[in-house]
């Protein structure tokens, strides 16, 4: 199985949709390592999305839904690019540390190049755009939206 070729799948439940999104380890090969290795151990499955802001981004990943939480593995080095946050990118969310990225990650719904080179950017998404936007808004969100199940798979 070619890293390249594998997406994402973010089943978000309730109405909402499968998010399907193209893994990039030729940005960020340490990060998409993370990402398969969460997936794999469903670390993923249930969370919420406790972070999302109209015409910003959608931000997911924590286990406790606080926006506080990782995972129990140590925090990735940064692998920041020049690959601009556009719509549908997907990028690791940090504490002010460059190298504190750990599970949170966060999807862009519009144009926020204002990040670029500050966080590391791991994905696009290439289908299903719409259930991100779609998604419940606040800082928590008062029902938010959460991931069913992530897989991964080719293609």
């Amino acid at each position: 199985m070619a890293d390249e070729y594998l997406t994402l799948t973010l089943d978000t439940g309730n109405g909402g949709g499968d998010v399907k999104i193209k893994l990039r380890p030729d940005l960020a090969p340490g990060h998409v390592a993370r990402i398969k290795e969460l997936v794999g151990e469903g670390f993923y499955d249930g969370v919420t999305f406790h972070r999302v802001i109209e015409d910003f981004m959608a931000q997911g990943g924590c286990p406790d839904g606080t926006g506080m939480g990782g995972s129990d593995k140590p925090d990735l080095q940064a692998e920041f690019s020049a690959e601009p946050h556009v719509r549908g990118v997907c990028s690791m969310a940090r504490a002010s540390y460059p190298h504190s990225a750990n599970s949170q990650f966060f999807i862009v719904f519009d144009d926020a190049t204002f990040l670029d080179k500050q966080y590391t950017v791991w994905g696009q998404v290439v289908e299903g755009m719409e259930h991100v936007d779609a998604l419940p808004k606040g800082e928590p969100p008062r029902h938010p939206g959460k991931i069913v199940k992530a897989t991964i798979s080719e293609g």
